[in-house]
This record gives C-alpha cells, sequence and structure tokens, in this order.
C-alpha cells in the first residue's frame, strides 16, 4: 500500500516542481525566441531530431533489452529542466536562453514525448506488451506539465513577490523529489540493479556526453555565438529526469523503464560539471 501510494502522489509532486518552473517564467521568454530563432531553432533540432536518433543508435550498438529500450527513448524525449539554467549560470552561458529554450521545450513536449514513447513502444515491445501514451495517457501528461506551468505563470504575473519568495523552497523541494523518485525505482528492481547499472550506465553516459556535445558543438558549428551555444548544451545534455521518471512510474506503471532515466540523474551532474569546466578553460586562460 505504501508504494503504491508513493506511485500515486508522484504526478502531483512532479505538477508542483512544474509549477516551480513557471514560476521562473513569463510571456517575454516566449517572445524572446523571435530575438534569437536561429539558436532555438538549432537547440530545437538537436534535441528532438538527433538525440533521438543518437538514443536510438546506442540502444541497438549496446544491445539493451526492450524495456530499458524504451527507457532511454523515454529519456531522450524529455525537455530539459531548470537544473540546465543553473549550469548555464555557473559556466557563463546565456541563462536568458536557457529559460527561453525551457519554456518552449516544455510545451513542444506535451504533443512530441507522447510520439516518440508510442514508436518506441510499437518498435521495441511485442504487441502484448506496449506500453506507449494513448490518448487519456497523452492527457495526463498534459496535466502534470503545462497546466502547472501556466499556474505558476499566473501566480508570477500576479504575485511576483510570492512567486519570488517561493522559488528556492520549490528548487530544495525539487532535489528532494529527485533523490526520492531515484531510491525508489532503483530498490523496486534491486534484484537487477547490478546488470542494469552495467547495461545502462555506459548508454546513459554516452547519451549524456553526446547531448552535451552535440549542444555546444552543433550550435557553434553554425556560427551561434559562445554563450548562446553553452546555453544550448546545457539545455540539450540535461535532460528533465524527474518527468521522465515519473511518466514511467505514475503513467506507464513500469519500473524498469524508468531506471534509464534514474542512472542517467545521478551521472548528469557530473558530465555536466566537467564539460562546463573544459568549455570555460579558454576563458580562464584569457583572464591569465
Amino acid at each position: 500500500m505504501e508504494q503504491i501510494s508513493m506511485v500515486q502522489l508522484l504526478p502531483f509532486a512532479l505538477a508542483v516542481v512544474m509549477m516551480g518552473l513557471g514560476l521562473e517564467l513569463t510571456l517575454a521568454d516566449f517572445a524572446r525566441v523571435s530575438k534569437h530563432p536561429k539558436a532555438v531553432a538549432i537547440a530545437l533540432a538537436c534535441q528532438l531530431l538527433v538525440m533521438t536518433t543518437i538514443a536510438f543508435v546506442i540502444i541497438h550498438l549496446l544491445d539493451l533489452p526492450p524495456l530499458l529500450a524504451v527507457g532511454m527513448m523515454l529519456l531522450a524525449a524529455s525537455p530539459g529542466g531548470a537544473t540546465a539554467n543553473l549550469y548555464s549560470f555557473l559556466f557563463r552561458g546565456d541563462v536568458a536562453l536557457n529559460i527561453t529554450l525551457t519554456a518552449v521545450n516544455s510545451i513542444l513536449a506535451v504533443f512530441t514525448l507522447p510520439i516518440i514513447v508510442n514508436l518506441a513502444s510499437q518498435y521495441f515491445l511485442q504487441s502484448d506488451q506496449q506500453l506507449g501514451l494513448q490518448f487519456a495517457k497523452a492527457v495526463q501528461v498534459f496535466m502534470i506539465v503545462l497546466v502547472p506551468v501556466a499556474l505558476g505563470m499566473i501566480i508570477r504575473r500576479y504575485t511576483p513577490d510570492f512567486a519570488h519568495k517561493m522559488n528556492k523552497p520549490v528548487r530544495i523541494f525539487s532535489v528532494i523529489l529527485l533523490i526520492a523518485i531515484i531510491l525508489g525505482a532503483l530498490l523496486k528492481e534491486k534484484e537487477h540493479l547490478f546488470t542494469w547499472i552495467t547495461q545502462v550506465g555506459v548508454a546513459t553516459s554516452l547519451f549524456c556526453i553526446a547531448s552535451l556535445c552535440v549542444g555546444y558543438f552543433v550550435p557553434r558549428w553554425f556560427k551561434i555565438p559562445e554563450a548562446q551555444a553553452r546555453a544550448s548544451a546545457f539545455e540539450i545534455g540535461i535532460h528533465n529526469g524527474t518527468l521522465a521518471m515519473t511518466i514511467a512510474l505514475s503513467v506507464m506503471n513500469n519500473p524498469t523503464v524508468a531506471i534509464p532515466a534514474a542512472i542517467y540523474s545521478i551521472l548528469m551532474f557530473f558530465y555536466a560539471a566537467v564539460f562546463g569546466l573544459l568549455i570555460t578553460r579558454k576563458d580562464a586562460k584569457k583572464l591569465s
């Protein structure tokens, strides 16, 4: 009963986190797309097309079991989260662009995530095992992503002081929730944990490193300014693992599908920090 209750509470808990994201957004963040259309378009193309393709290739190269393969595609389809904004700030990225990308990504994910997960389910699983997000489940994703974000934006619009005060508590709650979901997902599958960490650890490491590199070097190849390329790298390289795990556990009702996002959510902090240090080395050289 306790485990069932926890799973039932996950959508509500995630809604609080997504509302916290909305507290940091304004309509100006969406309007800013028109100021940096090239940077936004390249970042979104990398996230929605390039990274889902790379995830698919990694799955086949490592021959992942079907449920873990669906979990990897769910992770790839998940948008960036608020943590990307923090890393962008720490490593001198264009935080305003990060916020814009997070805002746009959160909207697009409501539509693209169910499509990608359904295609992955049809491809990797037998017809009687499919865990796709049909219409009712897609509506559930909409309710726990878009509606709370919109509510957060409304609160910020009309009570900015309250929104500012709630920023820190919601961030702390987000970290606690992420840790709780990771532990819950890993403990539920403890019998297979060592095998799956061995398998998915390599897959998620490759995916995270590839995400960061694609997010940075592709924009630079298209002559996007340095600060915007850094913002793109962290937006694409730091996926919303909390969202992916919540969908796997409470919408798809399958803890195995949550394993890739759980392992990734542990590793991404390390890889993103190392990547940030590497791309900012030239800043230190300029100052020396």
